[in-house]
């Protein structure tokens, strides 16, 4: 039965995609819904619905500092989450512990999400869930591959169409419920907020519940750490683990008393500049630490996976800024006709439009990769390449100030051609990005390294907090063609700045791929 398989087995799966790709790619299907749902409302809710102790809104500079805030703390999490699930929980548990405070922040935030003492409650419990949720369940992708298969990028391509799936129809569907613009004629006016969040919650339960049937075809994948080799026995895998419950036990405990502090840390966006100046430093000179404990082989690896960290937290801070100063953009300054023809809501267009070309091209973009065989460009490459991509998408942001539709309004059209050339910037790095951890990462530092890929996003977001910010700062109170003059002036700078990083990764490729050795 399926549930005996050794890890070998798995591994030696004949044709493109292991078979258990496919429970993974759905659980993370429905969690990117939860996640991407959640985020896809966040700046414009606090603008406009969530009530302050002073009785009014987020300005729009906060809100884009709050938004920063809010998702490094999410990105930041994922490290710890792939530390505790490394040396205690194993991937399995950390994932369903990660999934279980989701649904309960969506609850809350369905209950009563207008009051800010509620609000940030509820986005505490989902920070600290997605941290204990993403990185696991990317590792145990990885782990379906041998090291040194090349068919790993095409498998990471096809989960990363499913982590869009979710985005599109989670980005679209919480923003067009919580504006009133969909379902309308069953969802009472007051309450369409409480469902656009209540709706996270359900569709993170279906997550689970799919991982529950999942997990059955995984063999060893994803058990807790064991004081020796997994114990295969002719009618189960059984897990052998080294680790005392007290510590399992001792881990959620943890976890829940750190949610007050965590929402106050959220809440105030001062805490949040001096979390990311502590905890970059420490696990920086934590991963030091772990080099010097394997050999200078790893260790070089390790180097070069550090490299991609770095540049990847770049690439999130130009490209996060559809989650704040690009949500405002699309709120203030477009129309809402795409191809002439059809309405849509500039917001769901913002939130969805990448995801829908991500889930078009992802497949096949996985399978240029595996076409082009020994033409295939390396991991930098495919870097640099995807910064390009990022020039131009921010370059056509820029252009839209050129295709005023009526005074201060520029045209839907030419922002989704924006978003059709950033998702081949984003094919070109994140999914790959996911892979080359994978590939870098010595067995013992798999979700370790997994979870310093996301913190590289949790910087990432931070300074996209900070870049919208200043992007905001133009004036509060400035009409509708001096925001989009102001907003596409920055566009235009952050086009400059990621052609200006992509070639500093086309230069650096080979002392890049000197240290990455064997792996490709």
């Amino acid at each position: 039965m399926s549930e005996n398989l050794t890890l070998e087995q798995i591994q030696d799966f004949k044709g493109k995609y292991p078979k258990q790709l496919w429970g993974l790619f759905f659980s993370e299907m429905w969690e990117r819904f939860c996640f991407y749902g959640m985020r896809g409302v966040l700046t414009y809710f606090m603008i406009t619905h969530l009530i302050l102790e002073n009785g009014g809104h987020m300005s729009e500079t906060k809100a884009n500092l709050q938004y920063g805030a809010t998702q490094a703390f999410v990105y930041a999490f994922t490290f710890i989450g792939g530390l505790f699930a490394d040396k205690i929980l194993g991937f399995r548990k950390s994932l369903f512990w990660g999934g279980f405070l989701m649904i309960i922040g969506s609850a809350i935030l369905a209950f009563n999400p207008f009051p800010e003492s509620n609000f940030f409650l509820g986005i505490s419990f989902t920070v600290i869930g997605t941290g204990f949720f993403k990185p696991n369940i990317s590792t145990m992708v990885g782990s379906l591959y041998k090291q040194g298969d090349n068919r790993r990028d095409a498998g990471f391509s096809l989960f990363y169409s499913g982590i869009n799936i979710g985005a599109l129809l989670g980005g679209y569907a919480c923003i067009a419920i919580g504006k009133g613009q969909l379902f309308s004629g069953f969802i009472p006016v007051d309450k369409t907020w409480n469902v656009a969040f209540g709706l996270a919650g359900i569709v993170m339960t279906i997550s689970l519940v799919t991982f529950i049937f999942t997990k059955r075809t995984l063999g060893p994948i994803g058990l807790p750490p064991v004081s020796g080799i997994e114990k295969v026995t002719d009618t189960a895998v059984v897990e052998v683990s080294g680790t005392p419950k007290w510590k399992e036990y001792g881990v959620y405990l943890l976890t829940l008393a750190l949610i007050p502090v965590i929402m106050v840390m959220v809440a105030k966006t001062e805490y949040t500049d001096y979390f990311m100046y502590t905890i970059g430093p420490l696990t920086l000179i934590y991963l030091i630490y772990e080099m010097t404990q394997h050999s200078m082989a790893e260790a070089k690896k390790l180097i070069a996976a550090l490299v991609f960290i770095v540049f990847s937290i770049i690439f999130w801070a130009f490209f996060e800024q559809s989650g704040g100063s690009l949500s405002i953009f699309a709120a203030k300054n477009l129309n809402n006709v795409v191809a002439g023809t059809l309405t849509l809501d500039p917001n769901g267009v913002n939130n969805a439009a990448n995801s829908v070309f991500v889930i078009i091209f992802a497949p096949i973009v996985g399978l240029i990769w595996l076409a082009l065989k020994k033409f295939e460009p390396n991991t930098v490459i495919k870097f640099g390449l995807g910064f390009l991509f990022l020039a131009g998408g921010f370059y056509t942001f820029y252009t839209t100030r050129f295709f005023e539709v009526a005074p201060g309004i520029a045209s839907l059209d030419v922002f989704v051609v924006a978003y059709f050339i950033i998702t081949f910037g984003e094919l070109c790095l994140s999914p790959i990005g996911l892979s080359i951890m994978t590939k870098l990462s010595p067995q013992k530092l798999q979700g370790v390294m997994m979870g310093m890929w996301f913190l590289a996003s949790a910087y990432g977001q931070y300074v996209a907090g900070i870049l919208g910010a200043g992007l905001s700062e133009g004036g509060e109170n400035d009409t509708l063609q001096q925001k989009l003059i102001t907003y596409t002036d920055g566009y235009y700078q952050l086009a400059i700045y990621a052609v200006i990083a992509g070639l500093v990764l086309i230069v650096i490729s080979p002392l890049v791929r000197k240290l990455m050795q064997e792996v490709k």
